[in-house]
């Protein structure tokens, strides 16, 4: 199934994405076949992220959230909320790279 999980940072915590970003895109890396799409979500490209989205194909939601919680960023505290949203593609047999 597909998914898309959208996140928001606790606020003035930017400190700890800095402290914790290599080892979350490690971490991505690693889980590269689950979530193929990560990026951070701000306001303006110079501003501190505001939180975060992927687009993950999982089984279940109960699998995408128990692998989410083992995320650098989520153990640190940086995250305030997370929502696990099903994904219908417009168009299922296009594919695209980002």
């Amino acid at each position: 199934m597909l998914f898309v999980v959208l996140f928001t940072d606790k606020p003035d915590h930017g400190h700890l994405r800095v402290a914790h970003l290599q080892a979350h895109l490690d971490w991505l890396e690693r889980h590269s076949d689950v979530i193929p799409v990560g990026g951070s979500l701000r306001h303006e490209p110079s501003e501190t992220p505001k939180g975060g989205l992927w687009i993950a194909q999982a089984d279940s939601k109960q699998q995408l959230e128990a692998l989410l919680q083992m995320d650098p960023f989520y153990l640190a505290g940086l995250r305030q909320s997370y929502e696990i949203l099903h994904w219908s593609k417009a168009n299922s047999e296009r594919q695209a790279l980002i």
